[in-house]
């Protein structure tokens, strides 16, 4: 039996996807992304589910994309994947919530900027580390883009460098950022809030918000995911992604 990697609960109209991967940082691999795509599913299914929290086990949030798979097996079905997580999220017809308590990196970002309200401890750190590795943040500059101011956008995307909270707040990355020991406290009062609307309300404030994003979406995928499996198929990028992992296994 394969360890789950996402773990589902639904309780008083939340129904709350933990990611629970701790050991591989909660990368984005393939195992992960399918169950993530089936817990977001039987949400959206579910008609006793008002509001959907994102969660994460362990140091990180999520370090992006699984590296040991791409360099491997290539990007070309993980940027599909990657996508139809944001897209999913985006389409949404009940709110979704992230609660960041730890690192995000590069592909986690993605769930970051389609998420509706992002509450996050304010010592989180954030990074678009792609351009360090050969790559570009194509998959998830679909819901990141809209997010971030363009010089914001510029000189995260190209310099890679670490932010923390409070300046993703300042580019429009996150909704807030609060002490850690108040963190959960800040996402039930959001949840909480957004427990007093009606359905009817929340589904088309949604529609309203994510309309012209979803169509950006659908128009651009497969532009970025081809993109992206170039990429991280090149000679350069390979390289520097088994130079990272050697890295990491030393550490």
């Amino acid at each position: 039996m394969t360890t789950p990697l996402v773990h589902r609960g639904v309780e008083a109209g939340v129904a709350t996807l933990t990611l629970d991967n701790p050991r591989n940082r909660n990368a984005l691999s393939r195992q992960l992304v399918a169950e993530l795509l089936d817990g977001l599913a039987a949400a959206e299914a579910d008609d006793s589910v008002r509001v959907v929290v994102l969660r994460a086990e362990g140091p990180s949030f999520c370090s992006g994309a699984d590296l040991a798979e791409a360099s491997t097996d290539g990007m070309a079905q993980g940027a599909q994947q990657l996508i139809d997580i944001q897209r999913a999220i985006v389409a949404a017809t009940k709110p979704v919530v992230v609660r960041l308590h730890g690192p995000v990196r590069a592909g986690g970002l993605g769930i970051v900027g389609a998420a509706d309200i992002v509450i996050s401890a304010d010592t989180v750190s954030f990074a678009f580390t792609e351009a360090l590795l050969g790559l570009a943040p194509a998959a998830i500059s679909l819901t990141t883009l809209p997010r971030l101011t363009s010089r914001a956008a510029a000189r995260s995307f190209l310099t890679g460098q670490t932010f923390d909270a409070a300046a993703a707040v300042q580019m429009g990355l996150i909704s807030e950022a609060v002490a850690p020991d108040v963190l959960d406290a800040a996402v039930d009062a959001v949840v909480a809030d957004l427990l007093l609307a009606s359905p009817q309300g929340l589904r088309e404030t949604k529609a309203l918000l994510s309309g012209s994003l979803i169509a950006d979406i659908d128009a651009r995928r497969d532009d970025v995911a081809a993109q992206s499996a170039r990429l991280f198929a090149s000679d350069e990028a390979r390289a520097a992604m088994q130079a990272f992992l050697q890295r990491r296994k030393k550490a």
